[in-house]
């Protein structure tokens, strides 16, 4: 079963376009959608494991610059 998460992101000031852009590239990025207030941005994410969302989100997605934040919240099965 592929682990599945939303993850919240906060960005720089004029920076919420061209992160939506850069993480539209990502592989395991599912949708992308910019908002009103905070986060700027919520990403869908779909991955196979906890490992990969780890890297995905630490490595990937919070070395982009003008990202300041984010927080994941990992969806349960029930």
């Amino acid at each position: 079963m592929k682990t599945r998460a939303y993850v919240f992101i906060k960005v720089g000031v004029s920076k919420t376009g061209e992160i939506v852009g850069s993480l539209a590239k990502i592989e395991g990025i599912k949708t992308v959608h910019p908002c009103w207030g905070l986060p700027d941005i919520i990403a869908f994410v779909e991955v196979p494991d906890t490992k990969a969302l780890t890297d995905l989100v630490l490595s990937k997605i919070q070395s982009l610059k003008g990202v300041v934040e984010t927080d994941t919240h990992i969806v349960i099965e029930t």
